[in-house]
């Protein structure tokens, strides 16, 4: 599955009592789904996942799920801290209709967490998951850093494609991508390489009235194409590219230089309030306007500094709210910012608008 691109990490919005703000989940998600991201992550840090208790997190999957556009890629953050509970969580995930598993490392028993522990926690998941897993390093909040050695090794399981690597070290997100070169797979994109998933599939099908898994290779009296590697599956026009382990950022601050070390995109926080901002980086990147996208990185450096890196998650809702997008407050313990701080928010924001 390609992975490539800006996701935002979504926040969960509450009301002022504390309760999951289901509507706004909604707006956000649709508003999300007009914007050039590739897809819409649920449920990771920024979303307070931790301060979810099971039954809200399987309605917010359930919510933000029905108000996604068909044609973005869905992340559902599952990790818990036992195997178990994170394998049940990613077949709900799965049954109603996310297409990767976002996977943070266990770290209660922290001491614990040897490789051996690591490599058995992520190989039982992976061997049971029905949907690809996508491994979630977050040194800041977990404790400890998983290695780059240990990436490189589950890297090789099937079912394991990516990883977001939110530890900020440039280096290693480089040796990731060295150690990781042979890792190399088939994805099903769309004729302009897009990412393509069974639930893609499913939504074209739907659409056009076919069935899935109907494979017409374009020729004859099907519909003409520009490429002869252009085939139909279930209404949608699809062709094959080869992928490899698939390395994603969590800093927009270091998007580029990350990019530029072997990253193919990120999960952003900073993309919650400033979707565009942040794809602007990667897609004059991808163009090879290496000038334009150190303009495009320069210009959010600070903000997502300041705002993501040392105010966290109130401070990026506060930044949504400036954007039009509903932030609102954080869940206990979790702090509101102040007044102060709103007015530094204002500030850094007021060139970045979406």
């Amino acid at each position: 599955m390609l992975l490539h691109g800006i996701l935002p990490a979504t926040t969960t919005p509450f009301y002022p009592n504390g309760e999951v703000y289901f509507k706004k989940i909604e707006a956000n998600v649709e508003r999300y789904s007009k914007t050039p991201v590739a897809g819409i992550v649920v449920l990771g840090t920024t979303g307070e996942a931790i301060l979810l208790s099971g039954e809200e997190q399987r309605e917010v999957l359930r919510c933000a799920r029905s108000a996604a556009a068909p044609e973005k890629v869905l992340v559902a953050g599952t990790g818990a801290e036992s195997a178990h509970t994170t394998l049940k969580l990613t077949e709900f995930a799965a049954e109603v209709g996310y297409d990767v598993a976002l996977v943070r490392t266990p770290h209660y028993f922290k001491g614990q967490m040897t490789p051996a522990a690591l490599l058995a926690f992520y190989r039982f998941v992976a061997d049971r998951s029905p949907i690809p897993v996508m491994i979630y390093n977050i040194p800041q909040c977990t404790g400890y850093e998983l290695a780059a050695e240990l990436v490189i090794e589950l890297a090789a399981h099937p079912n394991i494609i990516a990883i977001k690597e939110s530890g900020g070290d440039v280096e290693k997100v480089r040796r990731m991508a060295e150690g990781t070169r042979s890792v190399k797979r088939s994805a099903t994109v769309t004729e302009t390489f897009s990412a393509v998933t069974p639930r893609m599939l499913h939504a074209a099908a739907e659409k056009a009235k076919v069935e899935v898994g109907a494979l017409v290779t374009i020729g004859g009296g099907a519909p003409q194409t520009s490429s002869s590697a252009v085939s139909v599956v279930g209404g949608l026009k699809t062709r094959q590219k080869e992928v490899g382990f698939q390395i994603l950022i969590g800093q927009a601050q270091k998007l580029k230089v990350s990019l530029e070390a072997g990253a193919v995109g990120s999960i952003l926080a900073m993309a919650d309030p400033a979707p565009t901002a942040c794809y602007e980086i990667y897609a004059a990147w991808k163009e090879g306007d290496a000038a334009l996208s150190a303009l495009k990185q320069e210009r959010i450096v600070k903000a997502s500094n300041r705002i993501v890196g040392d105010l966290g998650i109130g401070a990026v809702k506060y930044a949504m709210d400036l954007n039009g997008y509903f932030g609102g407050s954080t869940r206990l313990p979790l702090l509101p910012i102040t007044g102060e701080n709103k007015k530094e928010i204002e500030q850094l924001m007021s060139d970045i608008r979406n």
